[in-house]
């Protein structure tokens, strides 16, 4: 692991805050858990699987409850019927 060093950041009021409670309750100092939130957050997202060049997506949308899920049917039939 490489040496940590010093550094100024300007900070929003209320980001500091919450690193600073964070820090806190972990016990841990405040470089140290706004090291690993960075990080945390400049982490690669996980890309989706690709099938076909297209990626799959298999979550739900959220507030979607009541519509029926895409099936190749449902997809046949809507490309099939007359405008």
């Amino acid at each position: 692991m490489l040496k940590p060093m010093r550094t100024t950041l300007n900070l929003d009021p209320e980001a500091i805050a919450k690193v600073r409670l964070l820090a806190a309750q972990r016990q841990e100092t405040l470089g140290a858990v706004a090291s690993e939130l960075i990080l945390l957050a400049l982490k690669p997202k996980e890309a989706p699987p690709v099938r076909n060049g297209v990626p799959i997506f298999t979550e739900r949308v959220p507030g979607a409850e009541g519509h029926p899920a895409t099936t190749l049917d449902l997809v046949n039939r809507l490309r099939d019927e007359e405008p």
